[in-house]
């Protein structure tokens, strides 16, 4: 219901905010041809354009500063202050674009009055929606009265989060506190029946105690049968754990908990990025290769390619791709320069590592290894921007919590790559800025990620 309310809501808002645009970009016409009408005119091609930029541009802006959301606004001065935001990011663009067509014609008082109309009637507009929902829609007659039945913590914490609900109006009944031992729980629960038929109750929303399980069952039914719809806030959900959704599979709900910010849609949007990135990578691989094969031939004996177990994602094992850097009999005598390891953990680096070759240092510096580890990206195996692809043996040492590293499709850089990977010299460093960057991700991040690795690589920064 929350839901459908919020979106209905931001549907009229922004239908309302198309609105004010045309009306202001109008108004600032009429009163600048006013003021000049023998001096200046705007043809009615060059108006309509303008209003257009700014109405369909605002829209997103409106929803980038937060005022599509759905929780309530109650200061007037933030609301006053994310409303110029909003119309400072249309203006700024619309004037550079102005600029970059060079229209010396365009007149600039006109833009100004439009941008303070537009100003004025957004805020208006946001200023009276505010006071119908927070000051008359929550007290009519038709305002929805919710009770909330829990323990005194998680109650409060509904009652708090419905408190800054966005919607068409409502408000909370009671709280039904439950605490105690089961008994004491189970006698303030039979207390249910009689509330809602005394009450103007219109929905139950439980927040059980998560150390007392309680039978909910017969309350469920109880709520169903009088016609009063019922929420129930999992028990497994506490106030740092805000991963836990609800999905449905064939028409059975699941509680699901979420370990990253990669849904379908997210995933979609990598793997066109991974493909074309892939296709681009491989062409310049094509490019280089027979250079970079005949010095790595001549400065040592050996494959020019370095293919290497890895661990993908949730413990997929596939061949990385590189450049052959290192002498082959690299892995053998890895074990015997344990004790030089600057990692601390299962990660193993070492500065000055006697196996690289000459023409490796120089590839690893300029991170041409790297790129026929665009091969993996095209096959799927790994991905643009990830983490870093451990080895088996590494994966035996790891924590339970270190696992979760593993979890997302590797990539050839990363969030500790662009940090400094030079400097830093803890694995528990690694797998936080890793762990960062699955929960929090999102598309832009990516791209900033592979703009900082392509400016780290073009000035030979960080390389390892």
């Amino acid at each position: 219901m929350f839901k459908q309310q919020v979106f209905l809501i931001n549907m009229l808002l922004m239908v309302l905010d198309a609105v004010c645009v045309i009306a202001a970009g109008y108004a600032a016409h009429t009163i600048r041809s006013y003021q000049s009408y023998w001096l200046w005119s705007m043809d009615d091609y060059g108006l309509a354009l303008s209003i257009l930029f700014i109405m369909f541009l605002n829209n997103l802006a409106m929803g980038k500063v937060g005022l599509y959301g759905d929780r309530r606004t109650t200061s007037y001065w933030k609301l006053a202050v994310a409303v110029f935001k909003a119309v400072f990011i249309d203006f700024a663009l619309l004037a550079a674009m102005v600029f970059l067509l060079q229209d010396k014609e365009y007149s600039r008082s006109f833009m100004l009055y439009f941008a303070g109309m537009t100003f004025g009637l957004l805020f208006a507009v946001r200023v009276i929606a505010n006071v119908y929902i927070n000051e008359i829609a929550g007290k009519s007659f038709h305002a929805r009265r919710l009770l909330v039945v829990g323990d005194g913590e998680r109650g409060q914490i509904v009652v708090n989060a419905l408190d800054k609900q966005l919607s068409l109006g409502h408000q909370i009944a009671g709280h039904l506190p439950i605490e105690g031992s089961r008994d004491a729980c189970a006698k303030r629960l039979a207390e249910l029946p009689s509330i809602l038929k005394g009450e103007e109750i219109d929905e139950v929303v439980f927040a059980m105690p998560r150390d007392k399980p309680i039978d909910l069952e017969a309350y469920l039914d109880l709520c169903s049968k009088m016609g009063i719809p019922a929420r129930v806030l999992p028990v497994l959900w506490h106030s740092n754990k805000t991963s836990i959704g609800v999905e449905q599979c064939q028409g059975i709900p699941f509680i699901t908990l979420h370990v990253n910010n990669f849904g379908a849609t997210a995933l979609l949007y990598k793997r066109i990025v991974d493909v074309a990135g892939s296709i681009v990578g491989l062409t310049l691989l094509a490019i280089m290769y027979p250079i970079v094969a005949l010095a790595v031939k001549l400065d040592s004996p050996g494959p020019v390619f370095f293919r290497q177990d890895r661990v993908g994602q949730n413990g997929r094992i596939f061949k990385a791709y590189k450049f052959r850097s290192m002498y082959i009999d690299a892995e053998r005598s890895k074990a015997e320069l344990a004790q030089a390891n600057e990692m601390q953990g299962p990660m193993f680096k070492m500065k000055d590592d006697p196996r690289i070759t000459r023409v490796g240092k120089f590839l690893r510096s300029t991170s041409l290894d790297e790129f026929p580890q665009f091969i993996n990206v095209f096959k799927g195996e790994m991905s643009l921007v990830g983490t870093r692809p451990p080895t088996p043996d590494e994966v035996k040492q790891y924590d339970l919590c270190e696992y979760k590293r593993i979890s997302a499709r590797p990539g050839i850089t990363g969030m500790w790559q662009v940090s400094g990977r030079n400097k830093i010299t803890d694995f528990s460093e690694v797998v936080r800025l890793d762990c960062q960057y699955m929960e929090n991700w999102r598309f832009i991040n990516d791209i900033k990620i592979l703009l900082k690795t392509c400016w780290a690589v073009l000035a030979r920064k960080g390389a390892c």
